[in-house]
């Protein structure tokens, strides 16, 4: 009968197996605490209204039997830098009625989908989510301008010796980052966002549209 000899490196390596594919299978219950910086862009003279409902600022995503992300404060915290970024004047409500704004865009963000990748999925050693926004964009009067699905993504570089609900935040706060910079890049080369802002008369430098 043949001999099995086990290293120090082989029973190490085991060790480090188990602790890894344990800690995939753990719960998470995420809470998302990264501070996100003011934007620094230079606004269109357009203004806006922007909807938070309560459902957006307090969701909390649940991807999976065994995983929640509580988003609602971050993701609100994150458009509304983003926003002020875009227009030159800008309000925050909780509902379509309450806009006071005349001559401007109404726009209503809104979750459509989370999706949380983790190594025990994919045998990679990183931690993934995906973020499905879509934008409601109206003008103040009721005109459907646009319903502009804008998908978010992030991952973690490396999980190891991170825990499950540190690796699945530190890859949401780099979803909603990369939101906020395809909102800043993408919003004014919406088709139907130019062609609106072409009917009002509103300046927009050609070059910024592709």
């Amino acid at each position: 009968m043949p001999k099995i000899k086990i290293t120090t490196f082989s029973l190490l390596s085991l060790l480090l197996a188990l602790i890894f594919i344990s800690g995939c299978s753990t719960s998470a219950q995420v809470q998302i605490n990264s501070p996100f910086p003011t934007v620094v862009s230079k606004p269109k003279l357009v203004k806006a209204a922007i909807v938070f409902s309560e459902e957006f600022k307090t969701y909390i995503a649940s991807p999976n039997s065994k995983t929640t992300i509580d988003l609602g404060n971050a993701q609100t915290e994150l458009l509304s830098n983003a926003f002020a970024g875009l227009f030159n004047e800008i309000e925050f409500v909780s509902a379509a009625a309450d806009v006071t704004f005349d001559n401007a865009l109404v726009i209503t963000p809104s979750v459509q989908e989370v999706q949380v990748s983790t190594p025990s999925d994919t045998y990679l050693n990183v931690y993934e989510v995906w973020i499905k926004y879509s934008l409601d964009i109206q003008t103040a009067n009721g005109d459907q301008v646009d319903s502009w699905f804008m998908p978010a993504y992030g991952k973690t570089p490396d999980s190891f010796m991170l825990s499950k609900t540190n690796a699945i935040e530190e890859a949401a706060v780099i979803a909603l980052r990369d939101a906020g910079a395809k909102l800043l890049l993408d919003f004014y080369r919406i088709p139907s966002v130019y062609n609106w802002l072409i009917t009002e008369q509103i300046p927009l430098d050609e070059t910024e549209v592709q």
